[in-house]
């Protein structure tokens, strides 16, 4: 006889405990694992009824049927209100008791049946039951997307653990060695696209890694500005680059730590006399050692009226330049016109910002050569007929280049409005194969549009 919900949920909570017996554990949680299943369902819960911000007595009953507890609509509401439960947020708390499960089911061999299934399969039956009981648009697409992520995170864990952790037992807690400067390098220039401005920085590498030579032979040195100025649109890899930057001027020995610090101007700058330096000087210390990343960095003297501090930032910057050259690369970044008014208006900034690299836009090509590489990472395959399509939709992006073009970016939003549709298919259907939750199909892709 099939359990019901309530007889499943009670279930679940003992296999927790059993898993809790055996030495597992949520990852970055304390809490006792019958705990945080509960606080994870409670989760759940939440995020479907703020799907739509309407809290029912429907769903009221539900709370109250699972947990227990005599909830009131102006409780949830004041909860809701404090905290709103986000996409994302329930993704992370349910992965991560979903992982245990999974790893359970692998290493016990199925002994007490797929527990991750059987999770998978409650969740999607209590998802059920709030849309049942309101049927709304919004409730029903949050739930579809939330479980095609969940599926589509089990599969994946699936294929990857039993690699892993074979791998992982060789190596008996030794030290993960650092990456090398070589790989580090590789990694750069495996960039999709960038090609000039692969070739000024690998230029500026090997100078760097002949200074270095020099300087381990106590032959004479010269003094080299690392400081830069960043130009082009939106969404060209310029934070990926400073962040990869950092990372090899540690490998080389330039910086002490090779971390990357992003701000704008919101970051740098106060609305009161005197806080402007001290803010700005805290995001430089905690900067020290590695690569400030400063975005729009124009902005910071875009406005010179009597009540802005912009130029009181830009010049705490210079002097910490200065006192900070041996262990602190500052690049400023933005489009490129706005940076060159930018650099007009301080004469210390032009000296020190002697490099400029231009960001150029991505080619049609190139942009799909992101979006495929997005699926790959996330365990997506394309029919060829979406594939067609999505190379024929970033033609017409890059030939038309509307106000709201935006690069990678641009990618990023197809590629989730993509998934977003795929969950909605997928959701209509009685039943779903894992090829299912890993195909994307035209359907999935001919209605997406970007603004």
């Amino acid at each position: 006889m099939k359990r019901s919900r309530i007889e499943t949920l009670q279930y679940l909570y003992q296999l927790c405990e059993r898993y809790q017996a055996q030495g597992r554990q949520i990852k970055d949680s304390d809490m006792p694992m019958k705990d945080y299943a509960q606080f994870a369902v409670m989760k759940f819960m939440l995020y479907l009824i703020d799907s739509k911000q309407i809290i029912t007595e429907d769903e009221i009953s539900l709370l109250t049927k699972y947990h227990r507890i005599p909830f009131t609509k102006e409780y949830i509401k004041n909860l809701l209100e404090e905290k709103p439960v986000s996409a994302d947020e329930v993704f992370t708390i349910l992965s991560r008791l979903l992982t245990v499960f999974t790893e359970a089911d692998i290493q016990n061999e199925a002994k007490y049946g797929s527990t991750s299934f059987l999770l998978l399969e409650f969740l999607d039956e209590l998802g059920l039951e709030f849309v049942t009981s309101e049927n709304h648009e919004k409730t029903i697409r949050a739930l579809g997307v939330l479980m095609q992520r969940l599926r589509s995170y089990r599969s994946a864990y699936l294929q990857n653990w039993k690699k892993f952790h074979q791998e992982k037992q060789k190596v008996q807690e030794a030290p993960e060695p650092e990456i090398s400067f070589e790989e580090l390098l590789e990694e750069l220039n495996a960039l999709t696209g960038l090609t000039s401005v692969k070739q000024e920085l690998n230029s500026l590498i090997n100078l760097l890694k002949v200074h270095k030579l020099r300087a381990e032979r106590n032959m004479p040195q010269t003094s080299v500005s690392l400081h830069m100025v960043f130009s082009g649109n939106p969404g060209t890899g310029k934070t990926t680059v400073a962040r990869m930057l950092g990372r090899i001027y540690k490998a080389l020995g330039v910086l002490s730590k090779g971390h990357l610090v992003e701000v704008d101007r919101s970051g740098l700058v106060s609305g009161y006399v005197g806080q402007t330096a001290m803010k700005t000087k805290q995001v430089i210390e905690n900067a020290l050692g590695g690569v400030l990343f400063i975005d729009e960095a124009y902005a910071l003297t875009a406005n010179t009226g009597a009540n802005d501090f912009g130029t009181e930032a830009v010049n705490t910057l210079l002097k910490a330049m200065e006192d900070n050259r041996n262990d602190l690369i500052v690049i400023v970044a933005g489009y490129t016109d706005l940076m060159q008014e930018f650099l007009d208006s301080n004469p210390g900034l032009r000296s020190r910002f002697n490099k400029q690299i231009i960001f150029e836009d991505y080619t049609p090509e190139e942009l799909m050569q992101i979006f495929t590489g997005m699926c790959k990472n996330a365990y997506f395959e394309l029919t060829e007929p979406a594939s067609a399509h999505v190379r024929k939709f970033f033609e017409e992006r890059v030939q038309a280049s509307p106000a709201g073009f935006a690069n990678g970016r641009d990618v990023r939003n197809y590629f989730e409005k993509a998934l977003t549709n795929q969950a909605n298919r997928l959701a209509g259907l009685e039943s779903v194969t894992d090829e299912d939750l890993m195909t994307i199909t035209e359907d999935d892709v001919k209605s997406i549009e970007l603004f």
